[in-house]
């Protein structure tokens, strides 16, 4: 069956750096476009970022542009998400998705999604 799973998040201080992965099982990652999103407590699933099945072509929220950085290993069947110059407005519970074509950054547009990691910035 299709299965999505986070892993990578913990705590950072301000400026500090995480490396989120998406392990993709059940499906054929080289056809489907993978999305970051997060929630915060209280908030709405957010999109972040994401990452087309066709040409690679990445796309990010104005919030994390310049520090995020989007990837993919279609050998791996993983997606990550490199974030640096963390802040403390990122802290949430980041999710990954299986999605279609160029991707996008509406949570409305996935269909299976992963358990979630957290990520606190704090110091």
């Amino acid at each position: 069956q299709v299965q999505l799973v986070e892993s990578g998040g913990g705590l950072v201080q301000p400026g500090g750096s995480l490396r989120l992965s998406c392990a993709a099982s059940g499906f054929t990652l080289d056809y489907y476009a993978i999305g970051w999103f997060r929630q915060a407590p209280g908030e709405e699933r957010e999109g972040v970022s994401c990452i087309s099945s066709s040409d690679g072509g990445t796309y990010y929220a104005d919030s994390v542009k310049g520090r995020f950085t989007i990837s993919r290993d279609n050998a791996k069947n993983t997606v990550y998400l490199q974030m640096n110059s963390l802040k403390p407005e990122d802290t949430a519970v980041y999710y990954c998705g299986r999605g279609y074509g160029l991707g996008s950054l509406s949570p409305g547009e996935y269909d299976y999604w992963g358990q979630g990691t957290q990520v606190t910035v704090s110091s």
